[in-house]
C-alpha cells in the first residue's frame, strides 16, 4: 500500500451514528483539499445520514502549460488545446492513489456501494478515470467543469456500468470549455451510462444553484 495522500477530513452526522458514506472529492489544479470544504454544510444533506467527505491535496508538480511552474497537479497538462494534450501516466499514478484512499474507507466500514468519487477540472478527469474503471460498484460519479481525458486508454469496468453520472459544467467557462462536458455525456450516454447533465451560466466555478442540485443528487445516489 502506497503512502495515503494528505487530506482534508469534513464529516455530515448530525445524528453522531458511525459514518457509513464517503464522497471522495478531488480538487482543480493549483488549488487544494481545502477548496471544497466550505460547501459540505451548503449542500442540504438529509440529517439522517452519516457522511465522510476526503478532500485530497495533489502532489505538487512541475505543469508544462504553466511554463514548468510546481504546484498542486494531479498530472502535467502539456498544451492547451481543445483535445487537451496530458500525461496519461500521471493520470493513472492519481487515479491509483484515489483507490488507495477507497480502500481505506473500506477498512473503516465504508461499503464501495456508498462511496461517491467527484472532481473538479484537472480533478474530474481523474475522477473519471477512477470511477468507470473500478472493479466494485460505487455510489457515484460527480464531474464539474471537467473533461475525459483517457476514454481510450480506459479500462471500461462492467461493475460501473450502471453508476449514477453527474456532469455540470459553466456555459461561460474559459479555461474547461463548456463542448468537453458535452462531449463526456455524449460518450458516456452512447455507452449506456445513466448520465445527468446540467449548465449553469457561469466561468470555471461553482455556484450555489448547482451547489444545492449537487446536495438533492447526494442525497438521493447515497440516500
Amino acid at each position: 500500500m502506497s503512502q495515503y495522500l494528505e487530506a482534508v477530513i469534513k464529516e455530515h452526522n448530525p445524528s453522531n451514528k458511525q459514518i457509513d458514506r464517503a464522497v471522495i472529492w478531488l480538487h482543480g489544479l493549483g488549488a487544494s483539499g481545502h477548496d471544497f470544504e466550505p460547501v459540505v454544510p451548503q449542500l442540504g444533506l438529509s440529517n439522517d445520514m452519516a457522511v465522510r467527505f476526503i478532500f485530497p491535496h495533489a502532489p505538487n508538480i512541475p505543469v508544462t502549460i504553466n511554463g514548468g511552474m510546481v504546484m498542486p497537479a494531479w498530472y502535467d497538462i502539456l498544451e492547451m488545446s481543445l483535445e487537451r494534450k496530458v500525461d496519461i501516466a500521471q493520470i493513472e499514478q492519481s487515479a491509483q492513489k484515489i483507490h488507495d484512499l477507497i480502500t481505506r474507507e473500506i477498512e473503516h466500514g465504508v461499503a464501495p456501494e456508498n462511496i461517491v468519487i467527484a472532481g473538479f477540472s484537472q480533478g474530474g478527469a481523474v475522477a473519471y478515470h477512477v470511477a468507470l474503471g473500478y472493479p466494485k460498484p460505487l455510489a457515484g460519479l460527480m464531474a464539474l467543469s471537467t473533461y475525459l481525458a483517457t476514454n481510450d486508454d480506459l479500462e471500461y469496468s462492467t461493475a460501473n456500468q450502471n453508476i449514477p453520472v453527474l456532469i455540470e459544467h459553466g456555459t461561460h467557462d474559459p479555461v474547461v470549455p463548456v463542448v468537453l462536458g458535452q462531449q463526456a455525456q455524449q460518450l458516456l450516454s452512447a455507452k449506456g451510462y445513466q448520465v445527468e447533465y446540467n449548465t449553469y451560466p457561469m466561468a470555471h466555478q461553482v455556484c450555489m444553484p448547482q451547489i444545492q442540485n449537487i446536495g438533492k443528487w447526494l442525497n438521493k445516489v447515497l440516500g
